[in-house]
C-alpha cells in the first residue's frame, strides 16, 4: 500500500504532441486535486473560478503559466497561486512533457 495517489493517477497519462491528459489525483467535499499531463506544444484553456482558489504545483517539465494575462515559464518544483476570479491557465513549449496538478478549494 501508498498513502501516494499522484504516482498512480499520472503513471499511464503520456500525452501526444498538442495534446492534454487529465486525471483526478484527489476528491473530497472540500477540495480537488486534478493532474494536467501537457505533451509538448500542448495547452490548458483559460479559464476562472468565481468561487475558489485554484493552485498550481508544477511537478514536472517547465510549462508557461499564464494568470491575468501576466505569464512566466516554470521549472519543477514550483507554485503558482491563483485567487478567486483569475483567469488562469498553462502551456508547454517544450518538447518534453509537462505536469502540473491544480488544487481548488473549497468546492461547491
Amino acid at each position: 500500500m501508498t498513502l501516494d495517489s499522484y504516482a498512480a493517477a499520472v503513471a499511464d497519462l503520456d500525452p501526444a504532441p498538442g495534446e492534454v491528459e487529465t486525471a483526478e489525483v484527489v476528491v473530497t467535499d472540500d477540495a480537488l486535486v486534478k493532474a494536467f499531463v501537457l505533451g509538448p506544444d500542448a495547452t490548458v484553456d483559460p479559464h476562472e473560478h468565481a468561487d475558489a482558489t485554484n493552485v498550481f504545483h508544477v511537478l514536472e517539465g517547465e510549462p508557461t503559466v499564464i494568470r491575468d494575462g501576466e505569464e512566466e515559464a516554470l521549472a519543477a518544483p514550483a507554485v503558482v497561486e491563483n485567487a478567486r476570479g483569475a483567469v488562469h491557465d498553462a502551456r508547454n513549449d517544450t518538447d518534453d512533457r509537462a505536469v502540473l496538478t491544480a488544487t481548488l478549494a473549497p468546492l461547491h
